[in-house]
């Protein structure tokens, strides 16, 4: 990542799931929008980890970073949706 600006912001979020099960379909269901987060301001590595899910988040600006972890938030509340919806 080419660094332009004075800092970067490194930032991990993780999700937790009941089982590895739901994180696999959660992974394969992110994984297709995933290369539209890359951009030149911000880079994600995304791993399962046993029943988790990991966003590894580095970011040149501020503005890259709400963005990007706005974009994760929003993915986590339609895979809470969809999962609530599948259990009722």
């Amino acid at each position: 990542m080419d660094k332009e600006s004075i800092f970067s912001i490194n930032s991990t979020i993780e999700f937790k799931f009941k089982n590895s099960q739901i994180r696999d379909y959660s992974y394969n269901s992110f994984l297709p929008d995933f290369h539209k987060l890359q951009t030149k301001r911000s880079k994600i590595i995304m791993e399962k980890r046993n029943i988790s899910l990991v966003f590894q988040i580095e970011c040149l600006d501020i503005t890259a970073f709400r963005a990007t972890v706005s974009d994760i938030i929003g993915f986590g509340k339609i895979i809470n949706n969809c999962v609530e919806i599948f259990q009722a």
